[in-house]
């Protein structure tokens, strides 16, 4: 059975795509430091809360335990676009690459796999990416990358661009594998919103609102996704979601929005999960609740769960990976 070690963790993106794919595997330990986030990835992985390994800058290489793959996607702020993009020399997450590392040389395994921002690739003129490569390569992986997109290869109408990196010991399954082609997007905006189904109150603009008019005259399409920028309203003309963030659990009006059969508003927590390729009842075991009790949700429950949302993986894409890839692990 497949030995997985999963770094920088969240709610377990990675770890739904192989249970997607009927592929075993065994969890030998997870590092995260978010403590809501490993709290979702305990319910929705059914993970007993003693294999965490807590912060990856504080574990202990002698007690790694022995793997065959490891799975990671450090914070991507440091290198995003819409981040500070100040990459290594960024204090406070620039070093977690390093960390990475130091947990790969040590516990050598087969396979590792990789996902991050599109704009690492290009970071410091290619240089970020560069050291990244050559760090592994002398780890001893042989590496393929791709910068993929969830509108073609997850059929999942979000924009969502990643670069994915995965890297072999093995120089024999470094020539097997190769990346998914694009797949066709059948799924619309409104297979994930269901506009005839009326959302709780809470998440529609009402005429009491500062923003009301100005969003009831911008906002005239229902087969689209708007965005609220202060002073103007952005329409995202592709009919389909922007690239969901984490800060969308900062409060304001940072998630996107759309037209349903009852007004405007905001897209609900469980709508972003799905655009992550997560399914319902992902979502309520991450909430605690294997029955639906999201009208009885509170607003700090729901920012964490947007904010969980953008920092995951696209599961689709994943599962289209690990796909081509499934030889190799079994």
């Amino acid at each position: 059975m497949l030995k997985l070690l999963s770094l920088f963790s969240g709610i377990g993106a990675f770890e739904k795509a192989l249970t997607n794919l009927e592929i075993d595997y065994e969890l030998v330990g997870f590092s995260e430091i978010d403590k809501w986030a490993i709290e979702s990835y305990c319910n929705i992985h059914n993970v007993e809360a003693g294999l965490s390994l807590g912060d990856i800058s504080e574990i202990d290489t002698k007690g790694i335990p022995s793997c065959d793959i490891i799975t990671f996607g450090f914070p991507c702020t440091s290198f995003s676009i819409a981040g500070y993009r100040k990459g290594f020399a960024d204090e406070h997450k620039g070093h977690l690459f390093f960390e990475t590392l130091r947990i790969i040389r040590a516990s050598k395994p087969k396979v590792i796999f990789l996902e991050n921002v599109r704009n690492l690739v290009n970071h410091d003129e290619g240089k970020t990416f560069q050291i990244i490569k050559d760090s592994l390569e002398d780890a001893g992986y042989h590496l393929k990358y791709k910068v993929m997109n969830s509108l073609d290869y997850g059929n999942i109408p979000q924009n969502r661009e990643r670069v994915y990196v995965v890297g072999f010991k093995d120089k024999e399954y470094f020539d097997k594998f190769y990346f998914p082609t694009t797949i066709p997007l059948s799924r619309t905006i409104h297979d994930i919103t269901k506009p005839n189904e009326k959302k709780p109150e809470k998440y529609y603009y009402g005429e009491d609102s500062q923003y009301y008019e100005m969003l009831k005259e911008e906002m005239t399409k229902v087969d689209t996704v708007y965005q609220l920028r202060r002073v103007y309203v952005r329409e995202n003309k592709s009919n389909v979601c922007p690239t969901l963030t984490a800060n969308m659990g900062t409060g304001g009006h940072n998630v996107p929005l759309i037209v349903d059969d009852y007004g405007i508003r905001k897209l609900i927590p469980l709508e972003t999960w799905r655009l992550m390729g997560f399914t319902d009842d992902d979502y309520w075991k991450a909430r605690g609740a294997l029955e639906n009790k999201f009208y009885n949700g509170n607003d700090r429950s729901d920012s964490q769960m947007y904010k969980q949302a953008g920092n995951s993986i696209v599961v689709n894409v994943l599962e289209t990976i690990f796909g081509n890839m499934r030889s190799i692990l079994e």
